[in-house]
């Protein structure tokens, strides 16, 4: 079984140092809650994580389709509850897509495969939190 690591270190206030892979990443809150607004919040990190696990998927596995998009985007927007803890509840990814000659039904099943097959992140939070997904073809 493989481990991997990440380090978080307290900076001040409320901002973390991240460091992951050899990069180095800034958390932080608004000042709303106490932070000086110096990186993201964890919070939408979570939907990076998903979004970027799953568009490297996506696009790998339409280049073994012979398909390539002319361009391709990811918008997650996630519902989080108002209590503490303060969590997602579901998830819903629009994966949109331009370009000609995009099948859609070999779209939809590069987004399934990767979210049943391939995309870790997805598998681990379809465990606590809805996921859906939809699919946009932009002109």
């Amino acid at each position: 079984m493989a481990t991997l690591s990440a380090e978080v270190q307290w900076n001040s206030e409320m901002a973390f140092k991240a460091m992951v892979n050899g990069h180095e990443l800034m958390l932080d809150l608004g000042e709303d809650a106490g932070g000086q607004n110096q990186g993201p919040r964890p919070k939408p990190l979570l939907l990076v994580s998903l979004g970027g696990c799953t568009g490297m998927d996506v696009i790998s596995i339409l280049k073994k389709m012979r398909i390539e998009p002319d361009y391709f985007n990811i918008r997650l927007e996630g519902e989080v509850t108002e209590e503490h803890p303060k969590h997602f509840t579901k998830i819903h990814i629009i994966f949109e897509f331009r370009g000609k000659d995009l099948p859609i039904d070999k779209l939809q099943k590069a987004i399934d495969l990767s979210k049943e097959r391939y995309c870790g992140i997805s598998y681990t939070l379809q465990q606590a939190v809805e996921l859906t997904s939809e699919i946009k073809i932009l002109v």
